[in-house]
Formats: C-alpha cells, sequence, structure tokens
C-alpha cells in the first residue's frame, strides 16, 4: 500500500457530528479525519449510522450538529451554489450501485459528464468507452440495461460512472454487499488497482470483513451512536471494547482473520 502523508491537510474532517432523528440519536460527538492516498473503511453493524455519516460527509444531508469538511469546504455549502468544479473532485458510488433502470450501462457512465461538463458528445462517448474497460467490464456491455447485468457488472458499472470524472476522492457504500465471495474479492481488487491507477483517497462504508481485512489501510468501527475505534484492523482486532471484539472476534470474524494471516504470510514467502 503506498504511504500515507499525514503531513498535508486532511482531505476529509468530520468534527462533534450529532446526528438525531426525533428522539433516535444516530451520532454522538463524532470525530476523525481521513488522509490522502488512504483507503478509510467506516464499519460497523446495520443501522448504526454509518451511510447516514457518508451522507453528510457529501453533503445530502446535513448533521444535527458538528461539522463535516471536504478539501477544507463544508460540506452543507457543497450542494448550494458552490462552483462545479468542487464536484469534479469526489465521486460517488451509492448502494447497489442506483444506475437509472431507463439508461444503458453507457448512458449511466456518462450521466455526470453531461451534467457536469460541457464537452462534447464525441468525447464524451470516448471516455465512457475507456472507463468502462477500466473497470474490467466488456466493451459490448455498453448498449445494455441494468436488468440485464449480473449482480457485479451493476457494481462495476457504478464504479465506473463514479470514476468518470477523473476523482481525486472516491466513496462506496456497501460496495460488495450481497456478492459471492468471488466476486467480491475481485472488485476489492478492482478498488486498490483504481487506488494506484489514479492516485485516489477511498472512503468505504462497510460491514464486509473480507473487504476490511483485504484493502483498508485504516478503519472507523461505529457502534451505539459512537466511535468505538479508528486504526489499523491489526490494530482494532486487539481491542478491549466489548463491541468490538464482538465483531472481530465472532464465529465469523475469527474465519476471516485467520484467512487474512494466511494471505499475508503467503505474499511475505
Amino acid at each position: 500500500m503506498p504511504a500515507i502523508t499525514q503531513t498535508e491537510a486532511p482531505v476529509i474532517e468530520v468534527s462533534h457530528v450529532s446526528t438525531r432523528f426525533g428522539e433516535a440519536v444516530v451520532h454522538e460527538d463524532v470525530s476523525f479525519t481521513i488522509h490522502r492516498g488512504e483507503v478509510f473503511a467506516i464499519a460497523g453493524g446495520n443501522g448504526c449510522g454509518k451511510s447516514t455519516l457518508m451522507r453528510e460527509i457529501v453533503g445530502l444531508q446535513a448533521p444535527t450538529s458538528g461539522s463535516t469538511r471536504l478539501f477544507g469546504m463544508d460540506s452543507r455549502s457543497l450542494h448550494d451554489g458552490q462552483p462545479q468544479e468542487i464536484h469534479r473532485r469526489f465521486g460517488v458510488m451509492f448502494q447497489q450501485g442506483a444506475l437509472f433502470s431507463s439508461l444503458t450501462l453507457a448512458e449511466n457512465v456518462a450521466a455526470p459528464l453531461k451534467e457536469h461538463t460541457k464537452l462534447g458528445l464525441d468525447l464524451i462517448h470516448d471516455i465512457v468507452a475507456l472507463k468502462i474497460v477500466s473497470v474490467g467490464l466488456p466493451a459490448d456491455s455498453a448498449g445494455k440495461y441494468p436488468n440485464e447485468l449480473s449482480g457485479g457488472m451493476r457494481r462495476r458499472a457504478a464504479l465506473a460512472r463514479a470514476i468518470v470524472m477523473d476523482p481525486e476522492l472516491l466513496f462506496l457504500d456497501e460496495p460488495t454487499a450481497g456478492l459471492d465471495p468471488i466476486i467480491a474479492a475481485g472488485f476489492d481488487e478492482l478498488v486498490l488497482q483504481l487506488r494506484a491507477l489514479l492516485g485516489l483517497t477511498v472512503v468505504m462504508v462497510t460491514h464486509d470483513l473480507d473487504s476490511l481485512w483485504r484493502i483498508s489501510d485504516r478503519v472507523a468501527v461505529l457502534g451505539n451512536g459512537a466511535i468505538l475505534g479508528i486504526g489499523t484492523m491489526q490494530e482494532l482486532s486487539r481491542s478491549n471494547d466489548p463491541v468490538i471484539r464482538e465483531y472481530f472476534h465472532g464465529p465469523r470474524g475469527r474465519a476471516v482473520r485467520e484467512q487474512a494471516v494466511k494471505r499475508e504470510t503467503h505474499l511475505e514467502g
């Protein structure tokens, strides 16, 4: 994994964020920073507010209190008349891909270019074709509709759309949820390849332990409305927090950790 430079200003700053929906407390005083070049994961069980926090970071909803900053800019201003240049600096792959069912794969991938640029149609066509191939999809899939694609292909199509503007920062919301282990592993490897090729910073919301061990540099574990721990997977696996220990040391967590250790031993050998 590339060296993480922490002397630069953070790409993302989450400061004392609290989120409530009526009487329900989703987050309470959540703070962390994300640095350029990281694959940073936000993990935790279902309903702990992972995706809500990502939506707050990209400015799609506002926290009840506290702030999130993206490239030094308050996220609440990102969709409030700010110059389009800021939107070109990050891409988002939403949960389950969120492709437009009435558009072909190529039309889905082209949508951000048509919305945020003044590029000609011929150039857009060429860029889209390049991005489709870059995520491992066959060129002839461009004319297919989402319902004609497998689950894994839809995720790759959504990823192509997320990177079509050559962003610096990529958000992935549960990118491997529902995929079989082999397809999920291939997607994880693709994320690492694109990170190296494009110099991306990646923020990944997931509860997939395989993905966490395979590609994350640091992980923030959410639970009970708070950050229970932040660190590498090795560091978190030694935590004494009871929720983190259950997450990492339950039957599923032990099996995944053993596989991760085997992979590291094989690579070192």
